[in-house]
């Protein structure tokens, strides 16, 4: 919903402003690597890396949480932010992904420009 109204007020504002810009949708890639982890090397989507409780998921990471033994395969690093290898992922897709995630155009056809 922000993500559309968003992007409907920048193509009204890009004529008036003369401005270029890209626009990425997060949540969507976000979410289609949560829905889809095998597809991009994950095996653990469940549970983050850094926490304490069921999951890692009732508290933040501190010098007494329980960490995983491999971080690259978790989707997440605590309750709230994604690993390394999330956020490789979710940046390749900003700078030349498919259309589907950025629009007008990528980074890399902003860069360009």
């Amino acid at each position: 919903m922000y993500h559309e109204a968003l992007k409907s007020m920048l193509q009204q504002l890009k004529p008036t402003l003369g401005i270029s810009y890209t626009l990425f949708d997060t949540y969507t890639v976000l979410t289609n690597i949560v829905q889809n982890p095998a597809s991009y090397g994950f095996t653990e989507v469940e549970a983050a890396c850094c926490g304490i409780g069921k999951h890692n998921a009732k508290g933040p990471c501190t010098p007494i949480s329980s960490l995983c033994s491999n971080r690259r395969d978790h989707v997440f690093w605590d309750f709230y932010h994604p690993t390394q290898a999330t956020h490789g992922i979710i940046t390749d897709k900003v700078f030349d992904g498919p259309s589907e995630y950025s629009s007008p155009m990528t980074v890399k056809e902003l860069i360009a420009l």
